[in-house]
């Protein structure tokens, strides 16, 4: 197991909101104690305006640079570009480690902020640029990757990223969400290359986990060369934001049901909010860096 991070993402923020710098230091110290034959590796790729424009606009780059707040759930800190392009860094690098091993290992980018819902021209829901669709655009056209695929499991609609791979070829997004919740998007498929699958509030677990199942083997079923988990541990019965029933061991299940895909993988740390968020990585991770 590889685990990217960058200690300096816990240098914003605060304990009074939910996205708080706790939820990965707390993360990080509970692997490095539980897990110490793990690989920890800081990301050091140079993030450009160039690649970012793969997914995002001139004008949100540039806005991002403003001292002025996004929205209620999204602050302005300083130095918040810096710390997105770090999340940004760590999505390249689980990318390109997935596809240069082509072994199975695993690999977990433990970085914040989360980027599902940042759209191209937007910073929202405690996310500033969206991380997993520039790792998914660079890897189909710098890291020689035709099929890439996203599997995203947080308990929120990735809004963002369904709208920047929308419609672009070789590129697929499956989401399985609170639906109705935040952002209130993801009630229907679009095109070829996105599929919904909305989870009513309070849904029984049986039933969340069936349409997981789902939407990883549509995942499968696309034949992607990489697979790129948006890993949202907030539908976790005791989350304070969201109101679903998956319980840890439902987390593990995930990470066996990735494993068995067979097919290169990198999943990044999107939402999870409850103080179990380390248990509840751990249980995905181990169970997902288990052979067979």
């Amino acid at each position: 197991m590889v685990i990217l991070h960058d200690p300096r993402c816990a240098e914003y923020g605060s304990a009074l909101r939910p996205e708080q710098p706790a939820r990965v230091t707390r993360a990080a110290a509970h692997l490095r104690r539980a897990h110490p034959d793990w690989i920890w590796r800081e990301p050091s790729t140079a993030v450009t305006d160039e690649l970012l424009r793969l997914a995002h606009t001139a004008g949100h780059l540039k806005r991002l640079g403003e001292a002025r707040d996004f929205d209620a759930d999204t602050p302005y800190f300083p130095e918040i570009a810096d710390h997105a392009r770090r999340s940004v860094a760590a999505a390249i690098e689980a990318a390109q480690h997935a596809l240069a091993t082509r072994t199975g290992e695993p690999v977990f980018s433990l970085m914040r902020p989360p980027g599902h819902h940042a759209t191209a021209g937007q910073a929202m829901g405690f996310c500033y640029l969206n991380q997993i669709a520039v790792a998914a655009l660079v890897a189909q056209q710098r890291l020689g990757a035709k099929r890439v695929a996203v599997w995203d499991f947080d308990a929120h609609h990735g809004n963002g990223t369904e709208g920047i791979l929308q419609d672009r070829e070789g590129l697929f997004f499956a989401s399985v969400h609170q639906y109705p919740g935040y952002p209130g998007t993801g009630t229907r498929d679009h095109g070829s290359n996105i599929r919904n699958w909305p989870v009513a509030p309070h849904a029984l677990r049986a039933g969340h986990m069936k349409v997981l199942r789902e939407a990883l083997d549509a995942v499968v079923a696309f034949a992607p060369d990489l697979i790129l988990v948006s890993a949202g541990f907030d539908a976790y019965e005791h989350d304070p934001i969201t109101s679903m029933t998956l319980e840890r061991a439902d987390f593990a299940t995930l990470g066996r049901w990735l494993r068995g895909t067979g097919r290169p993988a990198a999943a990044l740390l999107e939402g999870g909010y409850h103080e179990d968020l380390p248990l509840l990585i751990d249980e995905f991770l181990s169970a997902w860096n288990i052979p067979g």
